[in-house]
């Protein structure tokens, strides 16, 4: 029997984790939030697991707020950083496997091809730069585990771009989109599905293992506008217009597409189509 921490389970991430793992009897599923674990106390998680016994620690918590992050550096790095830091040490302290979720922002987006585990990240934002301070914390805490980079995540539960598209396409005759920042929607219950296929074969991975992981295929935030509309039967004109039409506090990277090969490979994945995973929330969204 394993017994599993996820933090920030009432996140997008988390709720896919814990959906997947009901009824599942022979793990014990411990489901934590800022309300009742804060990740930023290093006293509190040690606490935590003196008190239940831990095997596997998924951490689903983040700083998102990619706009907000370029004013509040300091908090941004708190979370994405220091609280990583902390679930690390402890990890490493007390033996239990470790997976903690990134992002495609520690890339700056100027590759010409899709993005390996061993490019160089170059983060252009404070949100960027606070996730890969994170991924240097736990590879430098001895734990073992796994960081699994992941982009443009949507699922049924929380905000995301899927829901605020199907909210907007039914309040406005038309909406424009960027067609000039090219990445892979994800899925979160496919994400969750990947993350707890690397947790049942934790002797595979020596130190901290890294993973790409979306949805298979490409496309732009335009492309996907439409295709939500068209699946969910939307009458909503989505106008293609560029970055720098639509300027933000925070620097997007305009091209975040990972190559999957080593996940895929390792763990014997295989990865949704990311219109066909579309199709499958969109339908529990409508109906």
């Amino acid at each position: 029997m394993k017994n599993i921490l996820i933090t920030g389970a009432n996140g997008q991430l988390g709720r896919c984790l814990q959906d997947l793992l009901r009824g599942q009897d022979d793990c014990q599923v411990y489901g934590t939030d800022l309300d009742t674990l804060d990740i930023c106390d290093a006293a509190q998680m040690e606490c935590f697991v003196q008190e239940h016994p831990v095997d596997v620690l998924i951490n689903a918590a983040a700083y998102t707020a990619v706009d907000k992050a370029e004013e509040e550096v300091e908090k941004a790095f708190r979370i994405n950083r220091d609280a990583v830091a902390n679930l690390a040490q402890c990890a490493a302290r007390h033996h239990i496997f470790m997976v903690h979720v990134s992002t495609d922002y520690v890339f700056d987006g100027l590759a010409r091809h899709p993005y390996t585990e061993q490019d160089t990240p170059h983060p252009i934002s404070a949100y960027g730069s606070s996730k890969l301070a994170g991924e240097e914390a736990m590879r430098e805490s001895g734990c073992q585990g796994a960081i699994v980079r992941t982009s443009w995540l949507y699922s049924e539960y929380g905000h995301n771009f899927v829901k605020t598209m199907l909210k907007l396409g039914k309040e406005k005759d038309s909406l424009s989109v960027v067609y000039d920042q090219i990445g892979a929607p994800t899925y979160a219950g496919d994400l969750a599905n990947a993350i707890l296929r690397i947790c049942e074969h934790t002797e595979q991975v020596k130190g901290v293992a890294l993973y790409h992981f979306a949805n298979e295929g490409s496309i732009s935030w335009f492309e996907f506008a439409k295709s939500i509309f068209e699946i969910a039967g939307i009458d909503c004109v989505v106008k293609a217009i560029k970055t720098s039409e639509y300027p933000t506090k925070a620097q997007r990277p305009a091209f975040s597409l990972f190559n999957l090969s080593k996940i895929k490979n390792e763990y014997g994945l295989t990865i949704p189509y990311w219109k066909d995973s579309l199709k499958v929330i969109i339908n529990k969204l409508c109906n």
